[in-house]
């Protein structure tokens, strides 16, 4: 008797809370801490209650240690809230520090605490670390001591930056460029202007890869190609995926090298039509395949592709036109997919794309569910989706309420 006593008393509570929840139209105005998006019916909550901008990671670097969510983090002084949501993504802040939240509790603490800009994407799950670049410094921050380490000096006259990490921390790699491209860049600032002519220079680029025990930098690959968007696979520590960058369509993109024996990269993916694209690709949370955005051809048949490492076997995953998304990414464990939606004006050229998406893979489809209406969010800001590490929530970084700021909508809609 006193059990049903007990379930009922809890029942109450749980509905009494619910109900303490806005069901609302998201963005477009300050937005409370929590709110169930009108449209959707699912429940989105602000992770980052923090005055300032707030900017979670690009979709395939990952940003969590356990349970904690690493983000950068700035003020916004002296500058009015624009609610209509036309503020995109603020890199020019001059005080950015790295943050993390407590998934659990949204506790928020400072990691990072420099005399200069810290912007870093850059986490060890396995070690703890915060990898990041002060001008042409490497420092490590462990997380669980918060000490700091100086790991690398680059030489004068040869100054490049980090940008990705390996699965045990051991290593972490970028690419020297060519002079000749920043002054590209600084005649053309435009990326509608300079893309397209980086592309068609060919001038030699280099990856490397930095011992962050030993401080040692090792040149492993040079090409005549813009190479680009590293990233260590999150099992195999000598893994590491890059891109040819360039016009998707003149490019076979996708490759990968063994940082350790070197030798020929090896290409994911190979076109075959005219106007094929590929790319935005990232590593499966497994690291024995390779997920990426596939169109046959750009702009009319949509798909996510994937490709099984071992055996090189290719599956693709086809969306409707509505569903296709800036980038994508896949749950733990690679059951689920999402994917952040686009604007009017982005590839799919749809005015009914601006959602954020969780995908059900059933055989070569993809079936879609609407998890959040995101009419009033400006996409030169990326919402950039992550899975949270429960699988539950689909973290999520947005401009809807006039300035950046990280959300998290949750997969499962709360019982009535």
């Amino acid at each position: 008797m006193k059990k049903s006593i007990i379930w009922i008393a809890l029942f109450a509570v749980a509905q009494f809370m619910q109900a303490q929840t806005p069901v609302m139209e998201t963005g477009g105005k300050h937005m409370p801490n929590e709110w169930i998006d009108k449209d959707t019916g699912h429940k989105v909550i602000k992770l980052t209650r923090r005055d300032g901008i707030n900017m979670s990671f690009y979709f395939h670097n990952n940003p969590f240690i356990g349970n904690k969510m690493v983000f950068c983090g700035g003020s916004r002084k002296g500058e009015a809230p624009n609610i209509k949501g036309q503020e995109i993504y603020n890199t020019d802040a001059k005080d950015l520090q790295m943050y993390w939240v407590d998934l659990n509790t949204l506790k928020i603490e400072q990691l990072t605490h420099e005399s200069s800009p810290v912007k870093t994407e850059i986490v060890c799950a396995r070690t703890k670390e915060v990898f990041y670049q002060i001008k042409d410094s490497v420092f490590s921050l462990n997380t669980e001591t918060r000490k700091k380490r100086l790991i690398f000096v680059f030489p004068q006259g040869e100054r490049s930056d980090i940008t990705t990490v390996n699965a045990d921390g051991s290593l972490l790699a970028g690419v020297f460029s060519n002079p000749k491209e920043a002054e590209i860049v600084k005649a053309h600032p435009q990326k509608s202007e300079f893309f397209n002519m980086i592309y068609e220079a060919k001038l030699p680029r280099t990856l490397f890869v930095i011992d962050t025990k030993k401080g040692v930098l090792k040149r492993i690959y040079s090409e005549n190609e813009w190479l680009n968007h590293m990233q260590f696979s999150p099992a195999d520590p000598h893994l590491l995926m890059f891109c040819h960058e360039g016009p998707w369509h003149k490019v076979d993109r996708i490759w990968t090298i063994d940082v350790v024996k070197g030798g020929k990269p090896q290409l994911i993916h190979k076109r075959t039509m005219n106007m094929e694209i590929a790319g935005h690709e990232w590593f499966g949370s497994k690291g024995d395949a390779i997920y990426f955005d596939l169109q046959k051809p750009r702009g009319e048949k949509f798909y996510v592709g994937k490709t099984d490492l071992k055996t090189g076997k290719e599956i693709s995953y086809e969306l409707q036109r509505n569903e296709w998304s800036v980038h994508y990414t896949t749950s733990w464990g690679e059951t689920l997919m999402a994917g952040d939606g686009g604007s009017a004006t982005s590839v799919a050229k749809t005015s009914e794309g601006h959602w954020l998406y969780l995908f059900q893979p059933k055989g070569n489809k993809l079936v879609s569910t609407k998890l959040v209406n995101m009419k009033s969010h400006n996409y030169h800001l990326e919402p950039n989706v992550h899975f949270s590490p429960d699988n539950k929530w689909i973290i999520f970084r947005a401009n809807f309420e006039g300035q950046e700021n990280v959300y998290a909508v949750q997969i499962a809609k709360d019982r009535k």
